[in-house]
């Protein structure tokens, strides 16, 4: 079968691209018809392996510079009212050239499926669609998390879609509440095993990743840790990612013995596997892939039991530790736990494991080949 993603940009870094990217390869290596389409390229090389079976193109290309926006573009905008409304996370992408190529692309599509993989994507394939073309909206982000404008977009149009896909069963409620007629999904993101090294969780390092904004919390993490450093010397807290944060964050660390904030990382999986505790900070998530990355190496985690996700896979006190939402010495009391408890870290770390096999490619995949086949099948 044909089968296309369209991402914002196949290009850069995030848990999104590299979830989509994954879905990309094994759908190829199932013997599919696979494309990969960047809305706008800005990189000359992808981040992510991308399989030499899997095609890949790009409607814009932004490596010389975005180009101007006139006052024409900006007034015609408002007048017509833009395809991706006001709140959408990645608004600041789709110039009015930008909306014209993605609109243009989708609807001269007219067989396969099209897969879009985030708000402003799903409304326009919703919008401009052909009858023929199978169009799956995924959502990587939960529901609460948009704005108003957006959820009043989604409401208005996902049920043009033929079916929307979401991470959680808790998202699938939540969609089907707010847009009555919507089909949806819960199809969870795949997280591959293979070749991923046990932790020893011995190493006294906890570590957390992901890109330094707001939604990742790494300002409630730095001094969640930093009221049980002094403590435990010997241990440390290693932050990966980069962002707008950074130097914000930077001002919170008092202890930069302990506390490091060591930047972007292409050998994410030797970090994970070379610490002893993953933290998750974040104030929401859709289903956190770093967490389930983590998890795949064994090791022990402690969370915030943020909307949603983390309480989608974690039992607190069964394979990871929760405590509520944005709950600072809630947060460093669980990291304590597991840094004075070999034994609690080694029985958490191991269930972990266990809950990351159900989320293996193997595991994953045949539910989206199953979902296209029958969608296929039905139009």
């Amino acid at each position: 079968m044909k089968i296309r993603y369209l991402l914002l940009h196949a290009y850069g870094m995030g848990g999104t691209i590299r979830t989509v990217v994954g879905q990309a390869n094994a759908m190829a290596a199932l013997g599919h018809d696979v494309e990969l389409v960047s809305v706008v390229r800005r990189r000359d090389d992808p981040q992510f392996r991308i399989d030499p079976q899997v095609a890949v193109s790009a409607l814009v290309d932004e490596r010389a510079g975005r180009g101007e926006v006139t006052f024409k573009d900006r007034v015609m905008r408002r007048l017509r009212g833009k395809a991706v409304p006001f709140g959408e996370f990645a608004a600041r992408y789709f110039t009015p050239q930008v909306e014209r190529a993605v609109t243009a692309y989708i609807a001269g599509l007219d067989d396969g499926v099209l897969v879009t993989t985030r708000p402003a994507l799903n409304l326009m394939a919703a919008r401009h669609a052909r009858p023929g073309l199978v169009t799956v909206g995924q959502e990587h982000m939960n529901l609460r998390t948009h704005h108003e404008a957006v959820r009043k977009s989604i409401a208005r149009w996902y049920p043009r879609l033929r079916v929307v896909a979401v991470l959680t069963r808790t998202d699938q409620a939540d969609y089907e509440r707010l847009a009555p007629g919507v089909r949806t999904v819960h199809i969870p993101n795949a997280v591959s095993g293979a070749g991923r090294r046990r932790s020893a969780l011995t190493t006294p390092t906890v570590i957390a990743a992901g890109r330094l904004r707001v939604q990742k919390g790494f300002d409630l993490l730095i001094p969640a840790f930093e009221q049980i450093a002094p403590g435990r010397p010997d241990w440390r807290l290693d932050i990966f990612g980069e962002g707008q944060k950074l130097q914000e964050l930077k001002k919170l660390v008092t202890q930069p013995r302990q506390v490091r904030l060591r930047g972007r990382t292409p050998h994410l999986d030797e970090e994970l596997a070379g610490a002893s505790i993953f933290a998750l900070s974040s104030r929401f998530e859709g289903l956190p892939m770093v967490m389930l990355e983590a998890m795949a190496h064994g090791l022990a985690v402690a969370g915030f039991d943020c909307p949603t996700g983390p309480g989608d896979v974690i039992v607190d006190g069964v394979n990871g530790l929760l405590v509520p939402p944005e709950d600072v010495e809630g947060l460093g009391r669980a990291i304590a736990r597991l840094i004075d408890d070999a034994e609690l870290r080694e029985r958490l770390g191991a269930a972990a494991l266990e809950t990351a096999r159900l989320y293996s490619p193997e595991a994953v995949m045949p539910r989206w080949e199953q979902l296209f086949t029958e969608l296929l099948a039905a139009r």
